[in-house]
């Protein structure tokens, strides 16, 4: 008998396998969903072979001229010749080596931990290589002590999108947890200086704190104290970043159960061992979307530098397009730096998700 069974046994239609199931319910489900499918094509249709014949099947990759290049489709050859101002800005070519020494001890120094796992003294180690990777990289982008200094008028292009973004959010970071903090407290002096200063940032364009730092700043230090533009930029910068991290981080803490403030106080915990032991980790791990889509807008913000004088990659495209030799090349720039900062924000927001992954205590309920 099932023997039988097995060999009269009909296979399921094939309109309910494969591809042919996934295209019937994911794009012809009904007929408003067929026509926007075939709308969606159309347009596709229109768009991308136009799209691809400019940017790769018709563009110019050889060593030839902007007179060669045709202006039907994108000349790369542009984008080569002015890839070290793009990536390094004015800085020194025979000094290039300082930029990658600082980037490569990034991942040196991120990698030290992992070989000292279950070290007793390994939270001691990475406070160390916290405190002293800022002035190492410092001295090595800068100067002194036998290296050629380096003014920061110089630095450009993506190093320093990369230096400004990477300042403000690990300086704005511990801020605008103190910040979130500060709202909370039951404190009133306290609550109210955090709440002050949280909603007036956030009630004013980064544009204005760029200004601000630029011009406004300088008047509260002494006189003869000249303050680095770039300095007052991280600094403006920081501080309306502080602002954002801090409302994100408080969301956060309420999203905590009550609970979990009242065990902690009925175990004898101090305020701070109940706020870095019990309640921060928890905010922390729930906020971490919301972190990093704050800190990916910061990336973003940094093209606004700009109006202080400051070239980082965005400017960098005008500015090496009023060479006589490449007029006209505007948009092969824009593309390429929108490509390269895609693939870093994109990379920020898959390591984001890896980190939630990672820090994920909640039991899966498939599973259960």
């Amino acid at each position: 008998m099932a023997t039988y069974e097995l060999k009269n046994k009909k296979s399921p239609p094939i309109s309910e396998i494969g591809v042919i199931k996934w295209l019937h319910e994911n794009l012809f489900s009904s007929l408003f969903n067929s026509i926007l499918t075939l709308f969606a094509l159309y347009l596709l249709y229109l768009i991308i072979p136009p799209l691809a014949d400019w940017l790769y099947f018709g563009a110019e990759f050889g060593n030839v001229t902007n007179d060669q290049c045709t202006r039907e489709a994108a000349c790369w050859t542009y984008i080569g010749k002015k890839l070290n101002l793009y990536i390094y800005g004015f800085y020194p070519e025979e000094h290039y080596w300082r930029i990658h020494l600082t980037f490569a001890l990034v991942a040196v120094f991120s990698f030290i931990p992992r070989l000292f796992k279950n070290n007793a003294h390994r939270f001691k180690l990475i406070a160390f290589l916290f405190i002293s990777y800022p002035i190492l990289a410092f001295y090595l982008l800068y100067g002194g002590i036998g290296l050629e200094v380096v003014e920061t008028h110089k630095w450009g292009g993506l190093t320093l999108t990369i230096i400004i973004a990477a300042v403000g959010i690990v300086a704005s970071f511990p801020i605008g947890i103190l910040m979130a903090l500060g709202r909370q407290s039951k404190m009133k002096v306290i609550r109210f200086f955090s709440v002050l200063y949280i909603e007036f940032i956030r009630g004013v364009p980064l544009i204005t704190i760029l200004f601000m730092a630029s011009v406004v700043l300088p008047l509260f230090f002494s006189e003869g104290i000249d303050v680095d533009k770039l300095l007052r930029a991280l600094i403006g910068i920081t501080l309306f970043q502080a602002a954002y991290i801090a409302e994100v981080i408080r969301g956060g803490l309420q999203a905590i159960p009550r609970g979990q403030y009242e065990a902690a106080d009925a175990m004898g915990l101090s305020f701070f061992q109940k706020t870095s032991l019990i309640i921060l980790p928890q905010a922390l791990k729930i906020s971490i979307p919301n972190i990093v889509g704050s800190f990916i807008s910061l990336f973003k913000d940094t093209t606004l530098v700009l109006i202080i004088g400051l070239f980082d990659m965005l400017a960098i495209v005008g500015l090496s397009t009023s060479d006589v030799n490449w007029l006209g090349r505007e948009t092969e720039g824009y593309v390429f730096v929108a490509f390269v900062l895609w693939i870093i924000l994109y990379s920020m927001s898959k390591y984001s998700k890896n980190i939630e992954k990672r820090y994920n205590t909640e039991l899966d309920k498939e599973k259960l």
